[in-house]
């Protein structure tokens, strides 16, 4: 129904917006953020360009590889070579880098009211800015954590410690064969805690973090809430877009507000009750907090 007839704002219009969206935050009883690849984006964790090329210009000479994202799917004929380049792109995306600007900005902006986070990114960023991690649901999994391949059982385990070596001892796009992971329980090759398929394990963590998002939303269904989505394309619209859209409709004290480079809109339906900003969200979050 939603997707019939979408509303955008004009650039103009931008800056009405944005000074609308600071009352709505100062109003509000509750925020839900739901955060998306371009809040990454805008913190400057880009896939492809200037920042792919300096971390993997080898792999793009002898594979083909053009971007980080596509990298992820190449048929390595070996394991030593897959796992070079998922310990280079686990290491730049997740170890190797400091709290990034635009989500301390988000925390300022958030901190003290009663919010919580739904993402898909999986880069840790929400917790190295300070986050409480008690309000932290990152649904597609965590670079940081390996899981059993087959799955033979629901455990992830935390890979700091041998991806950094298998950064630092990898030679010709290849690891050391000893640094390849195997699953403690069963043998079988680990994998990474990432969602691609129906093998993601959901781990203890994973559900009581959903346990506590499923908490927030049935106790702020009715009141003043303010879903604020950041970067939230269209490749899993039903993990955070769509119940957005769904969830103010069914609210009149609901604002759903959604700031995005390219791809700001939302349903006509819930024109009355939107925000839509079509800017960088670093910006736009330095002028929320300023």
């Amino acid at each position: 129904m939603f997707l019939k007839n979408l509303t955008k704002p004009s650039t103009e219009r931008n800056w009405e917006q944005i000074k609308r969206l600071k009352e709505k935050i100062n109003q509000a009883e509750a925020v839900l953020i739901g955060a998306g690849a371009g809040l990454s984006t805008s913190a400057g964790y880009t896939y492809s360009g200037e920042r792919f090329r300096q971390h993997f210009q080898d792999f793009n000479e002898k594979y083909g590889i053009n971007d980080m994202y596509s990298g992820g799917f190449y048929p390595f004929e070996t394991p030593e070579e897959n796992w070079a380049y998922w310990s280079r792109l686990i290491y730049h995306n997740r170890y190797d880098g400091e709290s990034k600007k635009v989500y301390q900005d988000l925390l300022q902006i958030v901190k003290n009211k009663n919010y919580f986070v739904l993402t898909t990114n999986v880069d840790h960023q929400f917790q190295l800015a300070g986050f409480d991690q008690n309000r932290l649901f990152y649904t597609q999994g965590d670079y940081g954590l390996f899981q059993c391949s087959v799955p033979c059982h629901s455990k992830t385990y935390e890979n700091e410690g041998v991806i950094r070596r298998m950064v630092l001892e990898q030679e010709n796009m290849r690891i050391p064969q000893q640094l390849i992971p195997k699953c403690p329980i069963c043998g079988e090759p680990m994998t990474m805690n990432l969602r691609s398929n129906d093998r993601f394990v959901e781990d203890a963590g994973w559900q009581t973090a959903a346990t506590r998002y499923a908490e927030f939303v049935k106790t702020h269904q009715n009141v003043r809430i303010l879903y604020l989505e950041l970067g939230v394309g269209y490749n899993t619209p039903g993990i955070i877009k769509f119940p957005f859209w769904r969830m103010t409709a069914q609210n009149q004290n609901a604002t759903y507000a959604s700031i995005n480079l390219e791809k700001s809109n939302c349903p006509v339906e819930i024109e009355h009750q939107a925000i839509c900003v079509s800017a960088d969200i670093g910006h736009v979050l330095e002028a929320l907090k300023n």
